[in-house]
């Protein structure tokens, strides 16, 4: 039997299809890999408690989450990189001047700044999630965040990226932006949690499509890009596979040898 691997998955658009379904051919694909003793985890820019569900009916026990700032092996977490406090209050203070939304998230739960707002409903809605923010302008102080979610468009972006250089700004929906720690990535958790059990790069995978893929994809070895990704993620990684809907997960396991086609 060759060495054991590590396989991380992005969810949206990787794990799950436009309507956040499971393909069964991932999910069966994942069960082959655990069987044949691989590690799997996903990494993600959602909270954990955004894709429990997912954990469970995978049996997924390690994750990086918050786009790299919170990373479990099997129950246990092991890095934690929250938002500067300090900054992240300066950021509050802005967005409450211009009336913007934003979202504070730990691993258990999301606050809100404002009770409703048609942005938050469409961008947390995109999620197909059931959990809703809880209005409490006010949590973040004194809190651990690993993650806000500010609402702004793309125009308005670089305003906030030239006045908070404490924090990263990554794009994820029209309306939409991670705030992340500076210098933060899934690339950052993935080497987290590789140093963590001794892994060597050269038996690294990782699937993603997003632009909060980059990094990650551009730090593994064995780099697979969806063919529903952006062209930016293609770029970056190693190999492109199908379309989500198309057997993608499947079929880029097997083209980096992981599965091969009588395996699933």
């Amino acid at each position: 039997m060759k060495k054991k691997q590590m396989i991380f998955f992005d969810i949206d658009g990787t794990l799950l299809n436009e309507e956040k379904k499971l393909p069964k051919s991932t999910k069966k694909a994942i069960n082959r890999l655990k069987e044949l003793g691989h590690e799997v985890a996903i990494a993600t820019g959602r909270a954990p408690f955004m894709f429990k569900e997912l954990l469970d009916e995978l049996g997924i026990h390690s994750f990086v989450s918050f786009n790299g700032s919170y990373v479990v092996y099997k129950g246990k977490t092991i890095y934690q990189n929250p938002l500067d406090q300090e900054e992240l209050h300066l950021l509050t203070q802005f967005a409450n001047s211009i009336k913007k939304p934003i979202i504070y998230e730990n691993h258990e739960k999301m606050f809100a700044n404002m009770e409703s707002h048609p942005h938050i409903e469409e961008g947390i809605g995109s999620l197909k999630i059931k959990d809703k923010p809880i209005f409490d302008p006010h949590y973040y102080q004194g809190k651990e965040i690993y993650q806000s979610l500010l609402f702004c468009n793309a125009v308005e972006q670089p305003a906030y990226q030239e006045k908070f250089n404490k924090f990263e700004f990554v794009r994820w929906h029209e309306h939409a932006v991670d705030v992340l720690p500076a210098g933060g990535s899934k690339a950052k958790g993935i080497e987290a949690l590789i140093n963590y059990l001794n892994i060597p790069m050269d038996q690294v995978y990782a699937f993603g499509d997003g632009l909060n893929d980059i990094e990650m994809l551009s730090f593994v070895n064995n780099s697979i890009a969806m063919g529903n990704a952006v062209d930016q993620v293609k770029d970056v990684a190693k190999y492109v596979t199908k379309h989500v809907d198309e057997d993608g997960i499947l079929r880029g396991l097997e083209l980096v040898g992981l599965l091969d086609e009588e395996a699933v």
